[in-house]
């Protein structure tokens, strides 16, 4: 005969064994006198160094107890189950936070969480929050970090605001007005100024010069810093002479300890001829195309010109070039998502947009507002600023913001060419309240903040698509 099987007698053995696997990977601590339950596999992926893993593979009996703020860690809690922080973490002062996860050492994992750059949603930007700067100065330049934190270059100081913009520091520098400024990590900067020779790198931490890089022109004069970019491996630079009659574009290699690597774009001007010596006043690298985009213009008797060029770094040869003399643009930008470059002009105040893969045909640019407008030499786009983002082009025309997105259709049009029409349609940004007030100055984005400063304010604007209150 068969031995007789009871079902039941192995199913309550699956049971209890599952159970006791589940028991055993039930964590309990005790948090400032409040008891919380969770796994270990949760508490890990606070990181090795955490306290809390520490805690977790230690080989106590007892159940750990934890000084602190149990309201805190209840909030710190779910961002190690979610990787998010939970809605009732407005409630909560950021700082606090800020200096709760650095206790566990999850400082990293809040930083994500609060300036991932996939939380940024454009359409939804408001006005959110102001940081006041020290000091009677405007903001001159400002650059930011793929983390969220700014620093803010205003008269000779730079301010830093770190990645929560509740902390910040001052630094005083060599220059009368920082014109230029890129951030090459979150505390070392490259800084700029068109009175001042020399490019400097500087440590904002410790306060410090790291750095100073010239260019060595054939007129063994002076040069002084027009432009400031950078791709993952190169520093550009923009010099032009203290006697203004060259200018050039060099290479530094960042991985290398910013040692020069090459010369382009050098120019100089002959006799009257001003158009052979323009210097690049806009460096932005194209990741796509491995092309170096530089732009610059200057006012002359015939109105302003201007060109668009973008060169092969690698050859040193231009390998497209755009001339600007009917209406020479106030600023430039380049998105690489969508192979666009978009412009303002100066003299219409117009976006126009050209196509990436029809550079060079007879008509480039594209107007994207009235085509129709008579240009009537007042300089309408004079001090509007063009930036891109993501999949959206923003634009400042005085104190108010606009921005533009490509129409998504279901079937274009062809051109002569092949290549499909495309649709950019203007959207006004902010609220009422947010909308006006001076020119704004400046535009630039991290993480998921948008940084906005204007003319004869001390103060940077952050504008977010989550609003936490100013």
């Amino acid at each position: 005969m068969k031995p007789v099987t009871d079902s039941r007698l192995i199913s309550d053995g699956l049971q209890s064994k599952n159970q006791d696997s589940l028991s055993s990977n039930i964590f309990t601590i005790d948090v400032g006198g409040q008891l919380f339950q969770t796994t270990k596999q949760t508490l890990t992926q606070s990181g090795p160094n955490s306290i809390l893993s520490k805690v977790c593979n230690s080989d106590s009996v007892s159940v750990p107890f934890i000084d602190r703020d149990p309201e805190l860690f209840s909030i710190l809690l779910s961002l190690l189950r979610t990787g998010n922080l939970p809605s009732k973490a407005k409630a909560f002062d950021l700082q606090d936070l800020v200096f709760e996860a650095k206790f566990y050492g999850i400082e990293e994992l809040l930083v994500n969480s609060q300036s991932n750059p996939s939380q940024f949603e454009a359409f939804n930007l408001e006005k959110s929050l102001i940081l006041n700067l020290s000091g009677r100065d405007s903001p001159s330049s400002i650059c930011t970090t793929p983390y969220g934190s700014v620093h803010v270059a205003h008269g000779s100081k730079i301010t830093s605001f770190d990645w929560s913009l509740q902390r910040k520091s001052t630094i005083l520098t060599q220059f009368t007005a920082v014109d230029s400024l890129l951030s090459l990590s979150p505390f070392v900067v490259a800084a700029g100024a068109t009175d001042f020779s020399g490019l400097q790198i500087l440590d904002l931490d410790k306060g410090f010069v790291k750095q100073t890089l010239y260019w060595e022109n054939v007129t063994r004069s002076s040069s002084t810093v027009q432009a400031i970019g950078s791709s993952t491996d190169y520093l550009f630079t923009s010099f032009e002479s203290g006697r203004r009659n060259s200018s050039a574009i060099m290479v530094y290699d960042l991985l290398g300890g910013l040692r020069p690597v090459t010369e382009i774009g050098h120019g100089e001007i002959f006799g009257a001829d001003l158009d052979s010596a323009i210097p690049a006043t806009k460096l932005s690298w194209v990741p796509s195309y491995n092309l170096l985009m530089a732009s610059g213009a200057h006012s002359g008797p015939h109105g302003v010109l201007g060109n668009i060029k973008f060169w092969d770094v690698r050859s040193g040869n231009v390998v497209w070039e755009l001339k600007e003399k009917v209406d020479c643009f106030a600023d430039v930008t380049v998105m690489d998502n969508l192979s666009a470059i978009f412009k303002i002009g100066v003299n219409s105040g117009e976006v126009f947009f050209a196509d990436m893969r029809n550079i060079g045909a007879e008509k480039s640019w594209e107007c994207l507002g009235d085509s129709r407008k008579v240009i009537n030499g007042k300089k309408e786009g004079f001090g509007c600023k063009i930036q891109s983002h993501g999949n959206q082009v923003f634009c400042s025309r005085g104190g108010d913001l606009e921005m533009w997105s490509e129409v998504m259709v279901g079937s274009l049009r062809k051109n002569d060419n092949g290549t499909e029409d495309r649709m950019f349609r203007k959207n006004l940004m902010g609220r009422a309240k947010d909308m006006g007030g001076s020119r704004i100055t400046n535009l630039d984005f991290g993480g998921n903040k948008m940084f906005v400063t204007r003319k004869d304010q001390q103060f940077v604007e952050v504008w977010q698509s989550s609003v936490r209150g100013s």
